[in-house]
């Protein structure tokens, strides 16, 4: 990233000399008037670390876009896992427009984080030009905005992109917010540590912080982020007060912890979650500091290394340090947030939460489809049960009608996909006893992919590109008109949500706010938006007996 004087900017030239009424050009004999597409937020904007120049938007010309702002210091060398410290100041005219780099991850992370890349069936793309290379200097934000001046106050939606804690990037084509911007909002990506350098933790590093328990490095620059936006946005015609957090998978549970978390009180007022929350995508408990930081001491040992400062010196490529996600680190993180929002502790705001009918089509479920594994049996699906649920196992077997190995694979599919679908209006029920508005969709679109129906049906991820409208959002995306008009309707709820807490608006059908786990009725993004004709009772009462099991330690 370099730092270049307004001079040398041609983007920066051509528009000033744009700015007024337009430029009279004489051709031929016939006048024409160049003008600016519409008003827009000023080329240059001054943040609290210096100037930017942004650029107009590649298919939004009403959108100004500010790539790759760093909103902390680089996590290298002594301030790798340390807490993100500030960005410095800049003189002149810092360019913004190019993405900075994805933040590089150690070795893969255990456990629960969920989407790490494209669906199976799709073909992942090269690493497009649009993003250097991965690295340890990551922290790095982006804007969208249709804003058109500083005093707009606009709503603001902060996104944290999902990748299973290992993977993902605010920059990715995934994620571009031009046409999203352009229906209201101010829009915000950025970077946050992965891997081993996110989420290592070691009782050595607590000690240094100054406070319980350590890792969650990811999580912290998350907070960072925000605390940036809530300094800057207004800059960008946002409203530093009407700030919606929102992700996906990995980044959904993140904001479940973000929304649990007594140091992220007050930098959002609204939150959004996309097939996760704090306990993953279906139940479980936290990874607990203890486990973490002794599992942190025998990577040390592993690695042949007796102090944080030699682990620090080691070169990025020599951390094959496995990790376990987030972790209950009596800070950021005081308690199993489960406990936290049993006791109705967390964070008062606003909700908008849901999942995907065939989620289990990208393995998020062992054993119930997806990326490999045994196949299913009625003997395999019993014994799931007798190890999740225990006693209930008899009634969870019978719920779903598994009778034979026939009836199985599909009962385990199903089953993913409930289990994932009472975890999200668990959420919403628990917003709503905090005396705020809840809304829960369940997706079941099955979009087009290479000119056909895509062959895992309404999987994790699918419905990314739909809440931002975003056609070319995955390479091997090909909609037809009906993908469009839904794209068009599910981004237009998600901007009627961030701006006003309530999806509900003009044109749209009418979407019932979320009041109560039992009976509750959510809106199904099909073909069409549809309200659910009746809620699967019987189902969510299991999941909800067997998830207070749960945390009476009843079950492993």
């Amino acid at each position: 990233m370099l730092c270049f004087p307004a001079a040398m900017s041609d983007h920066s030239t051509i528009e000033a000399s744009t700015k007024r009424i337009g430029l009279l050009l004489l051709l031929s004999g016939v006048l024409f008037v160049v003008a600016r597409p519409s008003a827009m937020i000023p080329d240059q904007v001054r943040i609290d670390t210096g100037v930017l120049a942004g650029v107009v938007g590649t298919t939004q010309p009403a959108v100004r876009m500010f790539k790759g702002i760093p909103y902390a210091a680089p996590p290298l060398g002594e301030n790798r896992w340390r807490a993100p410290q500030p960005a410095a100041k800049w003189d002149g005219v810092r360019n913004a427009d190019a993405f900075g780099a994805p933040c590089a991850a150690g070795a893969p992370v255990g456990g629960r984080g969920g989407a790490r890349g494209a669906a199976p069936g799709q073909t992942p793309a090269a690493a497009p030009p649009r993003e250097p290379a991965r690295s340890e200097d990551c922290l790095y934000a982006n804007v969208w905005t249709s804003a058109t001046s500083p005093n707009d106050k606009r709503p603001v939606m902060v996104w944290i992109y999902g990748g299973g804690f290992t993977g993902g990037s605010g920059g990715l084509a995934w994620y571009d917010g031009e046409n999203l911007a352009a229906k209201g909002p101010v829009i915000v990506t950025f970077n946050y540590r992965l891997g081993s350098l996110g989420l290592f933790a070691h009782p050595d590093l607590a000690k240094e912080a100054g406070h319980p328990g350590s890792g969650n490095y990811g999580m912290m620059d998350a907070i960072a982020a925000l605390q940036w936006v809530k300094r800057n946005i207004s800059a960008f015609g946002g409203d530093p007060n009407k700030v919606t957090v929102a992700g996906e998978s990995a980044g959904a549970i993140m904001v479940g912890a973000l929304v649990g978390s007594p140091q992220a009180k007050g930098l959002f007022t609204r939150a959004i979650a996309e097939s996760g929350g704090w306990m993953g995508l279906t139940m479980g408990r936290m990874q607990t500091a203890a486990v973490a930081e002794a599992n942190g001491v025998k990577a040390m040992q592993t690695l042949g290394v007796s102090t944080i400062a030699e682990l620090r010196a080691k070169p990025i490529g020599e951390l094959s340090i496995p990790s376990g996600g987030l972790v209950v680190d009596g800070f950021l993180i005081p308690e199993d947030l489960s406990y936290t929002f049993q006791a109705g502790k967390q964070n008062a705001v606003d909700v908008l939460t849901g999942s995907n009918k065939d989620e289990a089509n990208f393995g998020v479920c062992p054993g119930a489809g997806g990326r490999g594994g045994p196949a299913m049996t009625a003997a395999t699906f019993r014994a799931g049960a007798e190890r999740r649920f225990g006693d209930a196992a008899d009634a969870y077997v019978k719920l779903y009608g598994v009778t034979s190995d026939a009836d199985a694979p599909a009962a385990a599919h199903m089953a993913c996909a409930d289990e994932i679908n009472w975890n999200m209006r668990q959420w919403a029920a628990a917003q709503v006893a905090k005396g705020k508005n809840a809304y829960t969709y369940f997706f079941s679109h099955i979009q087009t992919v290479n000119g056909q129906p895509s062959p895992q049906g309404a999987t994790h991820t699918a419905e990314i590109s739909f809440a931002w409208n975003n056609a070319k959002g995955q390479p091997t995306q090909t909609w037809n008109e009906v993908d469009r008009r839904l794209a068009d309707q599910m981004s237009s709820y998600w901007v009627n949500f961030i701006s006003n807490g309530d999806p509900n608006g003009t044109g749209l059908a009418r979407w019932p706010e979320f009041k109560d786990l039992s009976n509750g009725r959510v809106m199904v993004f099909a073909d069409t938006p549809q309200v659910e004709p009746a809620a699967p009772a019987s189902k969510l009462a299991f999941y909800a007996a067997a998830f207070q099991r749960l945390l009476k330690g009843a079950t492993n």
